[in-house]
């Protein structure tokens, strides 16, 4: 977090995060549980709702920022993240966090997750990852192992799934880490840790889709905290990431990459002006 957002932190509570709209997740989802875990994470940060701007983008998991007090923002597929860059970097007073699916985050909005890795901005992405695209009633998604099947992929994709820790760390992101929506008092923890490191944050949440993925309720019995310390040597995270089962639970990597902070313009603009040039 920068100067700015610490000088306004203040005792909060996680229900200050809490919004009236009910959750419209299937019962049992594990974003119900992420949710918990953002707002607990707020609440140890300190900073207001009114300095959190969280981006979202399509998908089940990107209804999240409806049901918080938080500024919110909710993209078109795969575009959360290059909306993210764009308020922090117009507004770096806030706390910017980005939110989303596996299939919004990796599919149609993988060249955006590459680059923000590699541009390194001073927000935190949260990926909850089902391996499934579940508003399209059971897609496979760039997640997806290539023999799961369903009615609308019989006999399985056959393709290589995406490796999103990988890629993370392989384009520069400067925190890497992955938490599980069954375990909300860790994943609170490591999403305070992502959002105060400096530069990109990239968090992945487990987060079981109990609707079209059943068989994922069996991950609480095989996650499982990452059996090394985090590093802050990316040779090393790179080797760790390349032997892992994919349930290791915990920081992968802590980078020191500056975050990229673009010289601001004193140039102000009149909203008529802008106006004028599109009636022109």
């Amino acid at each position: 977090m920068n100067v700015e957002a610490t000088s306004a932190l203040k005792a909060c509570a996680p229900a200050d995060y809490k919004s009236d709209v009910k959750p419209v997740w299937c019962p049992g989802c594990g974003d119900y549980s992420v949710l918990l875990a953002m707002q607990k994470a707020f609440a140890e940060l300190g900073t207001p709702p009114e300095k959190i701007a969280l981006i979202t983008g399509i998908g089940c998991s990107s209804r999240i920022a409806s049901y918080t007090t938080c500024y919110g923002f909710h993209g078109v597929h795969g575009r959360a993240l290059a909306l993210g860059t764009g308020v922090k970097i117009a507004r770096p007073d806030l706390t910017v966090v980005v939110a989303g699916g596996d299939g919004d985050g990796f599919s149609i909005g993988g060249n955006h997750f590459m680059h923000a890795c590699r541009r390194n901005p001073d927000l935190t992405y949260i990926v909850m990852d089902n391996q499934v695209y579940g508003m399209t009633k059971g897609q496979p998604s760039p997640t997806t192992d290539p023999e799961w099947q369903s009615a609308l992929a019989p006999g399985g994709t056959g393709i290589r799934p995406f490796h999103p820790l990988v890629i993370a760390l392989a384009s520069g992101a400067n925190f890497v880490a992955r938490c599980f929506s069954g375990d909300p008092n860790g994943t609170a923890q490591t999403l305070v840790e992502a959002i105060r490191h400096p530069g990109f944050s990239f968090v992945q949440i487990l987060s079981p889709c109990v609707t079209f993925r059943p068989e994922q309720k069996e991950w609480r019995k095989v996650v499982h905290p990452a059996p090394v310390e985090a590093t802050d040597d990316p040779a090393r995270a790179a080797r760790r990431i390349m032997s892992d089962d994919n349930f290791n639970i915990g920081i992968l990597y802590r980078g020191s990459r500056p975050p990229y902070r673009p010289k601001q313009s004193e140039t102000r603009i009149a909203v008529a002006d802008l106006e004028r040039e599109f009636t022109t």
